[in-house]
């Protein structure tokens, strides 16, 4: 009976959240360097570039595919860039600048992956559209690419979204780890504008992709000084996890059942002790977000790909407000544009 409740209330939630996701009305709060409020409906558009650039998306797709086609392992990294670029600063493609001490240079972005994908797309793009398409309407169009690639949902992509043109390291290590707790990661959501049930079904992305063995290493012995690994991890998991990580740079699949498919195994794994996160894990004993782990259990696959996709398109519209000059659309999506040069005054006749 309890499922069933709260079943039933994750649908209605989901209803509204379908509406909110094709016409945004909230306003997302003020993030790190935002001057003010910045409400998405105001400045994106699903027709922006149908005069300037009609062939955007067919290009990001076509190159998208032909990067899946040489190394799959691509599309989680890709929508692991779009993660951490939405998260700091909002969706400004602030995470691609590419210099010392930016958000690229954090610790926290150390495994990140997926830039060469972005400049490629980025050089045929301007090829054939200069000056026109952002990098950061780029990243956000290719992250969904890249979801259907893995035979996860398809989502309209709002576009109109402006690079920015400052990039901190310390501001990306503010984007979570593994190691927090639930109530951590909900105020780092909603500090953003997204909440509880966006927090559980963006989390559902680590149905595919890897994690480094030193994100998780804390949990495999002395978990919190006790001398003992973290007593909800499965037993048989934790021996393989064990084997798997002979250095902490060593890759492990986020999904041990169906690691290179886009599918619900994520959250069933939770129900077997089997998250390989301790964010993951925490996500299935935390009162808060354990009613919606155990929905998408329960439910057939569509509940949770409506869902991630209203999901995805709420990230996609993290957006703060800039003065002009510290927005722009690059040309390179590493760096900044090169400041205009001064016309030399012409010598006065006397």
């Amino acid at each position: 009976m309890k499922r069933w409740f709260f079943t039933f209330l994750l649908l209605a939630q989901f209803e509204l959240y379908v509406v909110s996701a094709m016409l945004p009305q909230n306003p997302v709060k003020d993030l790190v360097g935002a001057s003010s409020i910045l409400s998405p409906q105001d400045f994106l558009s699903l027709s922006y570039y149908h005069k300037t650039c009609p062939a955007a998306e067919e290009i990001i797709n076509q190159k998208m595919t032909a990067w899946f086609r040489k190394d799959y392992t691509l599309a989680a990294s890709i929508i692991r860039l779009h993660f951490h670029d939405c998260a700091i600063r909002g969706c400004d493609a602030s995470i691609l600048l590419n210099h010392r001490n930016s958000e690229r240079a954090a610790y926290a972005s150390k495994t990140l992956r997926g830039f060469q994908v972005i400049d490629d797309i980025k050089a045929e793009i301007e090829r054939r559209c200069p000056k026109t398409v952002s990098c950061a309407d780029i990243l956000t169009a290719a992250a969904r690419e890249a979801t259907l690639l893995l035979g996860g949902p398809f989502w309209e992509v709002p576009y109109g979204r402006k690079d920015g043109r400052t990039s901190i390291a310390k501001e990306a290590d503010l984007v979570p780890q593994g190691r927090e707790n639930v109530t951590a990661l909900i105020d780092f959501f909603q500090e953003r504008g997204l909440n509880v049930l966006d927090l559980v079904v963006l989390s559902g992305s680590h149905t595919i992709g890897r994690s480094s063995c030193r994100s998780f290493l804390h949990r495999l012995g002395n978990y919190k000084g006790t001398g003992r690994p973290d007593p909800t991890l499965d037993r048989n998991y934790l021996r393989n996890l064990t084997r798997s990580c002979k250095w902490s740079s060593d890759l492990v699949y986020l999904d041990t059942t169906t690691p290179k498919t886009f599918d619900m195994e994520y959250y069933n794994n939770l129900g077997k002790k089997m998250g390989l996160l301790s964010t993951d894990q925490e996500l299935y004993s935390d009162p808060r977000t354990e009613p919606f782990v155990s929905a998408f259990t329960s439910q057939q696959p569509d509940l949770f790909f409506n869902q991630f996709a209203a999901s995805m398109v709420n990230l996609g519209n993290i957006l703060f407000h800039t003065a002009p000059n510290e927005s722009e659309i690059r040309l390179n999506c590493n760096y900044v544009n090169p400041a205009p040069r001064k016309t030399a005054n012409p010598p006065r006749r006397v």
